[in-house]
């Protein structure tokens, strides 16, 4: 019978949680050599942090230096920690969170603090030497400039928006009760009565609006005519509601109205996010939330410049942004690539005046470029124009004539002039319906300046390098936006505030940069 053989036992390599040590290694020997935190150290370690430093005041106890809390900072976004509290964690567990800060261990309300305070006055700054390293590194050319912009969540409880449209109206309605009020209240002497007639008190005057400060005045002189003559118990309870319910309601109302300034909502815990519609929400339509619009332009897909913006719309938003890219990066780029959400009169305006190149879309750009498009004859872009007699020809043969002009001035102060063109008469023409709805003659408005911008924008965007550009597009900004919001999962601000907000975006951005500039170099 065959001898069954022995089974040789296993061979472990040693594992002893107790082995002293003889010379410990280094924390840098275990860091590899192409990590992105060396990137990070690498790149924070180059740039000039002095106006960071003069933040601190001379004395005291002694602070963690602003050069490890900035790396820390910026290596943790690059790692999808964004929580002040998991920062901390982190220095605590992490043998790359403890290389790169030489093993300090600040607390989370350190580390807020300083991203809160000190990094608001210099994240530009600091987002400008990120810039200047791209440039000599050879990253970015600064020649193409892709803009777009997304909407992120703010900081802000769902249930808490105060909408502008509603403030007034329970504000004029408050307002018309305190009249009414007042004219029941008839507690004025003799003196006062002569002196007034059957007019309002001079402090609200007739058909002025009552602000919280004129009513407050008026109760007070009510209250001193209280003291002097004798009145029934309705109107002290007339008085004691109008001064303990109305009076606060009407402070509250004029306190959002001051928030809201030209917005038409806010939310009641973070004051400067705006109620928009999220894009990336799992509703078809998307819900409301608070939140704030957020402007980046990239090449390359690094990020060039980037802005807040409380308006959910994009048109209002270029030229501010393009200020701030100027101000952060000492020069504007060479050509501006975005989509039709920035075609407007007042954006080319601005892009001719600086000598840039123009790709900015306007709406009806592509349906422009399409049959049915040019054959349809009633559009305003497909009337026949006589520039000799400066009128416009109908499919019936009537002729619009020049009558007067519209001046509307946007919300940046711009003034846009457009010209106003009416039908002789439409009364007995048969092609009415087809050609409008109105029940008197058609009339259009047309701007000459912005047909004109169109026309050198349109012959761009058609040319072989305006084919590239436009091809180039999608790719550019929006898979940066992909990558921040989905692979980085940064989908909502932590902090509150729009300046704490573009703080936090500053953050993301050099993060998002260095992270990039490491893939490519590794």
């Amino acid at each position: 019978m065959k001898k069954k053989r022995k089974r040789p036992a296993p061979v472990f390599k040693e594992y002893n949680q107790d082995q002293m040590w003889l010379f410990p290694p280094s924390i840098d020997e275990l860091i590899p050599q192409n990590h992105i935190v060396r990137t990070v150290n690498t790149a924070i370690n180059g740039m000039d942090l002095s106006h960071i430093l003069r933040s601190y005041k001379g004395g005291g106890t002694s602070s963690y230096h602003p050069q490890m809390l900035l790396k820390v900072l910026i290596y943790a976004y690059t790692q999808k920690i964004y929580s002040s509290r998991n920062i901390a964690k982190a220095l605590r567990e992490n043998i790359n969170f403890m290389w790169i800060s030489g093993n300090n261990r600040p607390d989370f309300r350190t580390i807020n603090r300083f991203r809160s305070i000190i990094l608001k006055e210099n994240i530009e700054k600091i987002f400008s030497s990120v810039l200047e390293l791209l440039f000599e590194k050879g990253f970015v050319k600064f020649e193409n400039y892709f803009l777009d912009g997304t909407k992120i969540e703010a900081n802000a409880n769902k249930y808490t928006f105060v909408w502008g449209k509603s403030t007034k109206h329970y504000k004029e309605r408050l307002q018309k009760q305190v009249s009414e009020l007042l004219d029941k209240i008839d507690v004025i002497n003799d003196k006062e009565n002569k002196e007034y007639g059957d007019s309002d008190l001079e402090e609200l005057g007739e058909g002025v609006e009552v602000t919280a400060e004129d009513l407050e005045k008026t109760i007070r002189r009510i209250n001193e005519g209280l003291s002097e003559n004798e009145t029934d118990d309705e109107v002290e309870q007339d008085l004691k509601k109008m001064e303990k319910e109305m009076l606060p309601r009407l402070k509250k109302y004029e306190d959002y109205e001051k928030i809201l300034g030209k917005r038409n909502s806010f939310s009641k815990t973070d004051h400067d996010a705006t109620f928009m519609r999220m894009k990336d929400d799992p509703m078809k339509n998307g819900h409301l939330k608070a939140g704030y619009n957020v402007q980046i332009g990239t090449e390359n897909q690094f990020i060039l410049g980037y802005s807040i913006h409380q308006k959910p719309g994009d048109t209002t938003t270029f030229i501010p942004h393009m200020n701030k890219l100027e101000e952060m990066a000492g020069k504007l780029p060479e050509n501006i690539i975005a989509d039709a959400g920035y075609g407007s009169e007042e954006n080319y305006a601005f892009i001719e005046s600086h000598n840039l190149g123009n790709y900015v879309k306007y709406p009806n750009f592509h349906r422009e470029q399409r049959r049915k498009f040019r054959e349809e004859i009633f559009r305003v872009e497909n009337l026949p124009y006589d520039p000799a007699s400066d009128e416009f020809t109908c499919p019936a043969g009537k002729k619009l004539r020049y009558t007067d002009d519209k001046v509307r001035i946007t919300d940046n102060g711009y003034i846009q002039k457009n010209r106003i063109y009416t039908s002789e008469d439409c009364r007995w023409c048969r092609k009415r319906k087809a050609c409008h709805k109105s029940r008197h003659n058609r009339r259009i408005e047309i701007n000459p300046t912005l047909i004109g911008f169109k026309k050198k924008v349109s012959a761009n965007l058609k040319s072989e390098q305006g084919l590239l550009l436009r091809s180039k597009r999608p790719v550019e900004v929006e898979s940066v936006f992909g990558h921040i919001k989905h692979n980085r999962g940064f989908k909502k601000f932590m902090l509150r505030g729009i300046d704490n907000v573009s703080t936090e975006w500053g953050l993301i951005s050099i993060a998002h940069n260095l992270f990039k500039m490491n893939l490519q170099m590794a």
